[in-house]
């Protein structure tokens, strides 16, 4: 009984709902982590390398990390790919529109959009920065890749960067519509709250898109 009813829940237009907005808050955090990492560029060389050492050094548990991280991330996408599918063949099968006085926005409308350049963007950031050149460095007599100077090397190509920045605006979008949108497909939506929640999910995103196209700004900047 109970795994019927589980079953049914995540079968159910609700619990995919609820699943795209808890694995989206999830990515979420995880941005926060990754551009905290990341801001270690500033830093320099050899805190960067160290912190990226530090993180290829759990061996194993960071192979069953990045795979939890995966398994998140595609559930996210082909829930939120489903639901937008689903939506629109709802709305070919009715001639009027309910008006709900919420409207459509820009950044909800591109949703679908900005998702698309998204999954584009992880890739190539996946074997352009995590899969490639593998320079080798020393750092207090410790041998470790030198994944500062393949990052700041890959954005001395100012294709790389508009593109980054650009992938970064969409990720902005997305996530200033998505973080708070989670909270009402969750039902956290109270009227209290709720418009605190949009004024942190505008905040979140400027930081988070901010923060990434900053960085690439600067390697481009700084030079190998």
């Amino acid at each position: 009984m109970m795994t019927a009813a589980v079953n049914h829940y995540f079968r159910s237009s609700i619990g995919r709902k609820h699943l795209v907005a808890i694995t989206g808050l999830l990515l979420c955090g995880f941005l926060v982590g990754h551009l905290s990492g990341n801001l270690l560029l500033l830093v320099g060389p050899d805190a960067f390398n160290i912190y990226a050492h530090k993180l290829f050094s759990l061996g194993p548990v960071l192979y069953l990390i990045e795979a939890g991280l995966a398994l998140v991330f595609l559930v996210h996408l082909y829930l939120a790919a489903r639901l937008n599918i689903e939506n629109r063949q709802a709305r070919g099968q009715y001639t009027l529109k309910t008006r709900t006085g919420r409207g459509t926005t820009l950044m909800s409308a591109s949703m679908p959009y900005t998702g698309a350049v998204l999954l584009i963007f992880i890739i190539l950031h996946l074997l352009n920065l995590k899969f490639g050149t593998n320079y080798q460095t020393q750092v207090d007599g410790v041998q470790m890749r030198d994944i500062y100077r393949t990052t700041v090397e890959f954005f001395q190509s100012p294709v790389n960067v508009a593109w980054y920045v650009f992938a970064m605006a969409c990720a902005g979008f997305h996530t200033a519509h998505g973080f708070s949108s989670a909270f009402q497909s969750l039902g956290l939506n109270f009227p209290k709250y709720y418009p605190k929640i949009k004024i942190i999910s505008y905040l979140y995103a400027v930081t988070i898109a901010g923060g990434f196209a900053f960085l690439s700004i600067w390697c481009y900047l700084k030079g190998v």
